[in-house]
């Protein structure tokens, strides 16, 4: 088997059933099995791929375990020589995985490797490379200071925007679509499963890294990824909030020990209070749907981090 693409599935038949079309449609002369692992979708419909799909191998969790539990799940169940974690909301616009995989196969070095990624109106996700994460650039972490700046060495991502179709090295894959190595995945232990959603796709690109190999952008090729970009007026989920705080935290403290993490705590709650600030002057004059839901999201990290936030979820 020369692949094994692997994809988790909590309530996204919908988008599945296109991501496996696409994969289909644009993936020739390759040998690969695609398996989905269900994370106890509420809607318990993941079988109706097999009726369009019967080569697709679908492993069922009884309970939410998790992005990264998920993940190797379906990893332990595979047997390509290369392995890609892939989102099921995304979708295939040509042969990207074709190209993906003989960039790999030509870098001996290489750890991941992942191509740019479009969101729904086909521009360019910020997101599909990223410096590894410090507290200055998550404080700063806009999305309008990236587009002004996208060669600042704080993101780095100016070759998001180039016409190059060279490899590029580069710090940080989005896990959203994730080629490995089958050896390299399984020799710095797979994803860590102390994360439950969140920051372990960081924590991989870390690792990979630190084991001494480089990852990769590869700019000729371009995916679909349609979660990379909610709409402004979207309601903020205090919940994905939490748990993308808790994750950061997390990782800082494996990463740079527990004052780091102690730092960018303090740092974050900074950042809440001077964006509410901000919000509260904006709010007589723009959109107020809009400063709402950004002020709900701010407040939900001022109270992370000041430690008073009820996080329903156990601190493991």
């Amino acid at each position: 088997m020369d692949l094994s693409i692997i994809c988790v599935n909590w309530n996204s038949v919908d988008y599945l059933r296109e991501c496996i079309a696409s994969i289909h449609e644009h993936t020739q002369g390759l040998e690969f099995e695609i398996i989905v692992v269900d994370n106890a979708s509420p809607q318990r419909n993941v079988d109706i791929l097999k009726e369009e799909f019967p080569d697709v191998t679908i492993l069922k969790s009884q309970e939410n375990i998790g992005f990264a539990k998920a993940n190797n799940l379906g990893f332990r169940h595979s047997t390509g020589e290369y392995v890609m974690f892939l989102n099921p909301d995304t979708k295939l616009m040509e042969r990207s995985i074709s190209t993906m995989l003989e960039a790999i196969k030509s870098m001996p070095d290489a750890g991941i490797v992942g191509c740019k990624l479009l969101n729904a109106d086909l521009s360019v996700q910020l997101s599909s490379i990223q410096k590894f994460p410090t507290i200055l650039n998550q404080a700063l972490d806009a999305e309008y200071l990236q587009l002004r700046w996208p060669h600042c060495p704080l993101w780095e991502i100016a070759p998001l925007f180039s016409e190059e179709a060279k490899l590029q090295r580069v710090e940080v894959i989005s896990g959203a679509c994730m080629l490995l190595k089958r050896s390299v995945f399984e020799g710095v232990g797979m994803f860590s499963e102390d994360y439950f959603m969140y920051a372990e796709d960081l924590d991989l690109n870390f690792k990979v890294k630190r084991a001494g190999f480089t990852n990769y952008y590869v700019g000729g090729t371009r995916i679909i990824h349609y979660g990379g970009k909610s709409s402004s007026r979207q309601q903020v989920s205090q919940w994905s909030t939490i748990l993308k705080h808790r994750a950061m935290r997390r990782l800082f403290r494996k990463m740079r020990g527990r004052p780091y993490e102690w730092m960018y705590r303090a740092a974050m709650g900074c950042v809440a209070l001077g964006r509410l600030s901000i919000l509260a002057v904006m709010f007589p004059f723009g959109d107020r749907e809009s400063l709402r839901h950004s002020a709900d999201k701010w407040k939900t990290i001022l109270r992370c981090a000041i430690g008073v936030q009820d996080l329903a979820i156990e601190d493991r």
